[in-house]
């Protein structure tokens, strides 16, 4: 459902991305780790379709997304690390809005049963979003991505912020979208969250994809320890 083949994209002399190389099918979680400038946020802008790229291709479903950019959108979802809800509208308003964006024209029973299975708590449904914690927020980004039936979920730093129980249940959350055979391509900076909730994990650095594990088959300390060397960071020993 994602594939990026020698994505590169060049600012002046700047390489922001150096020939990605990458595959994310039905039902996988891949998680991007690296530090700032990494090149993972310049990876999901291409996918988005924000930024053109220098060479090489992105695709969506097996279709370009510089040359197919409005088709490749009807497929996409996006939660970037500050979710941009309308602060005056309720949860289900914001729903129904963005929804009605995708085309999709639902009831209100509708709208309610996907924020009941994005986890937001009933009492919230029929509030202002203004009120609503970081965690409660992202809930509402899975419920329009529930409603657009979207295929292709790409997450930008989502659990940054997110207090422990809050990051647990967007795992959970997205683990139920996996089963759904949507295919999600999340940027981070936590590998503990990769570790739990990735079927794949790629460490990127200077725009480059340095390595890549099927999560399955690395231990957590493991990871850290290829992740601290890859990115040439000394361990602390207390």
């Amino acid at each position: 459902m994602i594939t990026t083949n020698n994505l590169t994209k060049k600012y002046n002399d700047q390489t922001a991305l150096d020939q990605l190389n990458l595959q994310v099918g039905k039902g996988e979680i891949y998680c991007l780790l690296g530090a700032n400038g990494a090149g993972k946020t310049t990876t999901i802008n291409l996918l988005l379709g924000f930024i053109e790229p220098t060479s090489g291709d992105a695709l969506i479903n097996d279709l370009n997304v510089s040359e197919n950019s409005k088709e490749t959108k009807k497929f996409l979802a996006y939660i970037p690390e500050n979710l941009m809800l309308y602060p005056s509208l309720s949860a289900i308003e914001n729903l129904d809005y963005f929804s009605g964006i995708a085309g999709k024209k639902l009831s209100k029973e509708s709208l309610i049963s996907f924020l009941i299975e994005a986890g937001l708590q009933e009492d919230a449904f029929e509030k202002r979003v203004s009120a609503f914690s970081k965690g409660m927020r992202q809930k509402v980004g899975i419920a329009i991505a529930l409603a657009k039936d979207a295929k292709v979920l790409l997450l930008d730093e989502p659990t940054s912020g997110l207090d422990p129980k809050a990051s647990n249940e967007f795992g959970q959350l997205l683990r139920k979208l996996s089963q759904k055979g949507v295919a999600t391509l999340m940027a981070t900076h936590d590998l503990f969250r990769a570790k739990e909730v990735a079927t794949h994990i790629g460490i990127m650095k200077d725009g480059q994809l340095k390595d890549e594990f099927i999560a399955n088959d690395i231990s957590l300390l493991d990871l850290e320890q290829t992740y601290l060397s890859t990115m040439n960071y000394k361990e602390v020993v207390l």
